[in-house]
This record gives structure tokens, C-alpha cells and sequence, in this order.
């Protein structure tokens, strides 16, 4: 299941963003789970709509439903700009981050904006898989913006 995050996925989306990141941005989490940015969250639970989607609008938080990847989104006028994209890795490639990303796509195309954009190590091709897997596409390069060498900038339409 896909839903927003609450304050009380803080621990395990912090756990997921300090294992599955190079580079996290720990004091992120803190005020993007309160908003405005959009936080969602997939969870371990398996779909339960009765019209077989992923996702739950509004859904609440229930026993058991521990997240697994989560998504920041942080609105910048008519683009969104993606700060953290990550899934635990013994749930990677189980389709969780294609469907945790469509669901935030629609949901950023419902609230009016035109675009979402993010950064990307320059060398680290999975993740370039996944997004251009996802329809993003490179819209410049950003010297030296790691720590550890060059990043791409990459967006999409919305």
C-alpha cells in the first residue's frame, strides 16, 4: 500500500534513508513528514483497495504497516523537485518503487504541477536505470554537486 507518511514512520524512514543512501539529508525527514512537502510512504502491507490499486488516498497509518520506501517531494512553483527516493533493499525490484513513483507522479499531476525534477550521481547507473525507466530525462549537468563527483539533473513531465 501507498499512503502519506506520518510522524510515527520518522524511525524506519530514517533506517531506509541511512541504509539505502550515499549521501542522505537526515534533517530532511523531520520537517517534510510534517509538510508541505509531500512525503508517501509504500508499505509491507499488500494492496487492499477494492479496485485493485496501490494506492489509498488520505489512508491512515494501521498496526503493522511499516514502510519500506518513501518518496520526498518538496513544491517549487510549477515543478516538484524529488529530495529522496529510496526502497529497503530486500524490497527493491518488487515493482514497490515504479508504483510508489506513479503514485506520487499522479498525485503531484492532481495537485497542478507541470513537472518533477532530481539529482542523480553521474556514475550510479541503477538509479539512472530506474529513472529513465520512469520517463526522466537529463536536463544538465552539475559539477562537483556530491561530495563524491558530478550529479545529472533529470526531469519529467508530468
Amino acid at each position: 500500500m501507498i499512503r502519506d507518511a506520518t510522524p510515527q514512520d520518522r524511525s524506519r524512514i530514517r533506517a531506509i534513508q541511512l541504509a539505502a543512501l550515499d549521501e542522505p539529508w537526515p534533517e530532511l525527514l523531520d520537517p517534510a513528514i510534517e509538510g508541505p512537502p509531500i512525503v508517501l510512504v509504500t508499505t509491507a502491507t499488500p494492496d487492499s483497495t477494492a479496485d485493485g490499486s496501490t494506492t489509498e488516498p488520505g489512508a491512515a497509518r494501521r498496526p503493522g504497516d511499516e514502510p519500506v520506501g518513501y518518496a520526498v517531494a518538496i513544491p517549487e512553483g510549477d515543478c516538484a523537485y524529488l529530495a529522496e527516493f529510496a526502497v529497503a533493499a530486500g524490497y527493491r525490484r518488487s515493482g514497490r518503487g515504479s508504483a510508489l513513483m506513479d503514485a506520487l507522479c499522479r498525485r503531484l499531476a492532481d495537485e497542478g504541477f507541470e513537472a518533477l525534477r532530481l539529482t542523480v550521481k553521474m556514475g550510479d547507473e541503477v538509479a539512472r536505470s530506474f529513472y529513465d525507466s520512469q520517463g526522466f530525462r537529463v536536463r544538465s549537468l552539475l559539477p562537483h554537486h556530491y561530495e563524491s563527483g558530478d550529479g545529472l539533473q533529470l526531469v519529467r513531465s508530468l
